[in-house]
């Protein structure tokens, strides 16, 4: 294969309604040529979309997707698609989507993909996709780490179940939301019904235009904040102060992502979660006249003020040396 292909994960707590999210998509032709893995395939509605099954685990729907019962290992369940379509026993895949548990933590599955030497060559993350029900996220988000985990590390959140509930609460929920992950995209769902061209585009949110408010929710140890610098960064030096910030405040840093100023003529993005930091990808050119480096961080326990004065000591540093 000439490119890696993209992995997209729907996550989201118990009852959110990402199997019917993932439902819908199924029925739609336009994602054809999809490999889709699940954790136990008859949760998933797809009967009337079957075509054939290929074996034990594995169906062929009338669009040309797959759908696989992830029976233990992603990453056996990926090399093992791999393995099969080249043998031809499964038609060809253009992409795959990953239905988390409902209690799930999305970051050890993005270093699985990452770090895995076999996956890390033929597969990368596209986006992770969170739904969160309008009825009950409140309530989860304040009793349940699980569910902010999942909202935090998501460069989508896909409000479920807004048709039945309140305006007001569902206002309430995405406030919320956009708190906890300024970063992220929300958009609504009725009944699972979302374009897959909008949910399944590489989170590619610009970071000037996030707005960060005050701390999220209840938790007043969840922050979320944005660094500016003026001025290019040594890349070198960045490196290793984000990779000694995550080495002592990993399970703190839940989510970085921003776009960096390293003096060539487009910026570096950056995206980590937890101990997980994508390779970074460098662009041609800024979306914009503003060159600023820009670095969102959501983090537990941590202030805006230490991060920022540990990552100017680590700059001049850089330039005395």
């Amino acid at each position: 294969m000439a490119e890696r292909l993209p992995v997209a994960l729907v996550t989201g707590f118990l009852g959110s309604g990402k199997t019917t999210l993932l439902s819908r998509l199924l029925a739609r032709r336009e994602l054809g040529e999809a490999a889709v893995i699940v954790n136990e395939l008859g949760e998933v509605a797809i009967d009337h979309h079957l075509l054939r099954r290929v074996d034990e685990r594995t169906v062929l729907l009338a669009n040309g997707c797959l759908c696989c019962t992830l029976r233990g290992d992603l990453a056996d369940e990926l090399r093992d698609l791999l393995s099969r379509r080249t043998r031809g026993e499964i038609p060809a895949f253009r992409r795959v989507l990953v239905e988390t548990t409902g209690l799930a933590d999305p970051a050890p599955i993005l270093n699985t993909l990452l770090a895995e030497p076999v996956v890390q060559h033929h597969f990368r993350p596209e986006t992770v996709i969170a739904t969160v029900d309008a009825l009950n996220g409140i309530g989860q988000l304040e009793r349940q780490a699980e569910s902010v985990k999942q909202v935090v590390v998501a460069d989508r959140l896909v409000v479920t179940k807004g048709d039945v509930a309140e305006r007001a609460m569902v206002d309430r929920l995405e406030q919320r939301l956009r708190a906890l992950n300024p970063a992220a995209e929300v958009l609504e769902a009725s009944f699972g019904e979302v374009d897959p061209a909008v949910l399944l585009t590489p989170g590619d949110r610009d970071p000037r235009e996030i707005q960060v408010g005050e701390p999220a929710g209840h938790d007043g140890d969840l922050r979320a904040f944005v660094l500016f610098v003026d001025r290019p960064v040594d890349w070198s030096a960045f490196g290793i102060w984000l990779t000694m910030l995550l080495a002592a405040r990993g399970q703190d840093v839940l989510r970085v992502k921003g776009l960096l100023d390293v003096g060539a003529p487009g910026p570096v993005v950056l995206n980590g979660v937890q101990h997980v930091v994508h390779p970074p990808e460098h662009l041609d050119a800024w979306p914009d006249e503003d060159h600023r480096s820009r670095i969102v961080i959501i983090a537990r326990g941590i202030e805006k003020d230490e991060v920022e004065e540990s990552l100017a000591a680590f700059d001049a540093a850089a330039r005395a040396s």
